[in-house]
């Protein structure tokens, strides 16, 4: 009951929201709120790929022998995880509207 109600609530104060005017001459916030985007993302992609690349050289370090299938798995995440911070770059551009 309680999520029935939350959602009907949030529903009505979006309603207000779509109809709201632009403002003229006021601050452009697509240019802050892309960059802030941007450097989460990007700051949140290098500190998880520090995490699997030192993961990766730890369970090589521990077994040799696995290499191939640890690299192999660190390539693959480290794309996947590049590929995150790609999509914010899209996303950033969308909201400043190149």
């Amino acid at each position: 009951m309680k999520l029935v109600l939350m959602t009907v609530v949030v529903l009505f104060m979006a309603t207000s929201m779509f109809a709201a005017d632009a403002e003229v001459g006021g601050v452009k916030w697509g240019a802050l709120s892309a960059a802030l985007v941007l450097g989460v993302a990007a700051a949140a992609g290098a500190i998880g790929q520090g995490r699997a690349i030192s993961a990766a050289c730890e369970g090589i370090a521990r077994n040799p022998g696995a290499a191939g299938a640890i690299r192999l798995a660190m390539i693959i995440g480290l794309a996947l995880i590049e590929s995150l911070v790609i999509y914010a770059l899209v996303i950033a551009f969308m909201i400043h509207k190149f």
